[in-house]
């Protein structure tokens, strides 16, 4: 039989189709920045690799370009050979201890606690919906990347506050990179000939570290969720929470502001090459552009059927060899400023991290339950703001007319 291995991510999937039971790997491959501006995939095939850019609308479409290259590449000849598709989901919640057949009741059990992995569960659902309507005949199945964590005892996995937390909001330690936990730990069982006792080490960009014992969990440093325990290559661990509540106060932040940040890379990675037009007749603003800012604009930005520049700035880097790529980046960043405060009338315009769009996420949400898909597009224009150094925020149509509003004093 053939099984499909699937990770999809908010812009991402990554497969892989193997020959079972003899796990022969029959091709891999990866779709990149599903939904945004430069999206692309790559193929392997044995020695052969097959990469393309194409536009890339959803998951959906990367599926079906998927499949056709299966088909075209002569790996299957009907899709009804693929008899199973594996897909990773982050969170698995209480539910489950292990990997399950995808129902409508799974479906609908993934979604409702999706509030425990907002980044990641949603992903997951994408990808699944897409094989679902692609290859119906196909198994589709759930593998929790938290199932492997439930042998943990409830000393260790609750937490030192209140009970009712738990009770009601399901507060508690719930472990990740399960599914590669218990590989390494299915794969020492085989070389050792018994359950094994393991400290198991999973190290990557994210990172944590599974106490097991006679082949189940006992412990795991990772806990509500993947932010917490050893440091990682964007996530800081475990820390003293009050440092939070020291900087907010040193900084005049508020909750609203960090969940903001949090949400904004999910309204940028969809919208912003969309939603974040500088001007539709930028040679002949009144904005007094340097020849730099212009030379930038013309980079940075593409010009779409209607003439408007759209921000493409996260796809700069990567373009660039035989250059010092954060020193440019930073480099483009302060230039971006400027061209930012000439059109704000803003002084010390911030990019919150690399980009400059904030989402209200709970805004979002409930304008699209209301909208059709049209209406929203349209809405999404006055939903993405740019914030100067003292978060005063401008909508998105404010700033593409140029209008001016004052700093606060």
């Amino acid at each position: 039989m053939k099984l499909l291995s699937v990770n999809a991510g908010s812009s991402s999937l990554k497969f892989r189709l193997y020959e079972m039971p003899e796990e022969e790997l029959l091709m891999k491959g990866m779709f990149e920045r599903i939904g945004l501006f430069g999206s692309c995939y790559s193929i392997r095939i044995g020695d052969e690799k097959i990469s393309k850019d194409v536009p890339l609308k959803d998951h959906n479409e990367a599926v079906k370009i998927l499949l056709d290259e299966l088909i075209n590449n002569r790996v299957i000849s009907s899709l009804d050979e693929i008899e199973a598709v594996g897909n990773r989901v982050v969170h698995g919640g209480n539910k489950y201890s292990k990997s399950v057949e995808i129902t409508d009741r799974v479906l609908m059990e993934i979604e409702e606690i999706s509030d425990l992995a907002p980044l990641h569960n949603p992903a997951a659902l994408k990808g699944i919906y897409a094989f679902k309507k692609n290859i119906p005949n196909a198994k589709l199945v759930a593998c929790f990347d938290t199932a492997f964590h439930q042998t943990m005892k409830e000393k260790t996995y609750l937490y030192p506050v209140p009970y009712e937390w738990y009770v009601k909001y399901d507060v508690r330690k719930y472990g990740f990179h399960g599914l590669s936990h218990k590989f390494i730990t299915e794969k020492m069982k085989e070389m050792l000939g018994k359950n094994p006792n393991l400290i198991i080490c999973h190290i990557g960009n994210g990172a944590s570290i599974t106490a097991v014992k006679d082949g189940k969990s006992i412990d795991t440093s990772m806990g509500f969720t993947p932010n917490a325990g050893i440091m990682m290559g964007t996530r800081s661990g475990d820390i003293d929470y009050s440092i939070l509540s020291y900087i907010m106060k040193k900084e005049e932040r508020n909750l609203n502001k960090i969940d903001e940040r949090n949400y904004m890379f999910k309204a940028l990675n969809e919208y912003l090459d969309k939603y974040a037009n500088i001007d539709n007749d930028i040679y002949t603003s009144n904005y007094d552009f340097s020849k730099t800012e212009m030379a930038m604009i013309e980079n940075l930005y593409k010009v779409d059927a209607n003439g408007h520049y759209n921000a493409l700035i996260n796809n700069v880097v990567g373009d660039c060899k035989n250059i010092d790529a954060v020193k440019y980046y930073e480099h483009l960043k302060n230039i971006k400023r400027n061209i930012i405060s000439k059109i704000t009338g803003l002084d010390n315009v911030m990019l919150l991290d690399d980009d400059i769009a904030v989402l209200n996420e709970k805004l979002y949400q409930e304008k699209k339950a209301l909208l059709n898909d049209a209406a929203f597009k349209k809405y999404l224009n006055d939903v993405i703001y740019y914030q100067d150094s003292n978060y005063q925020i401008i909508s998105g149509n404010e700033l593409k007319k140029g209008l001016t509003k004052k700093k606060k004093s």
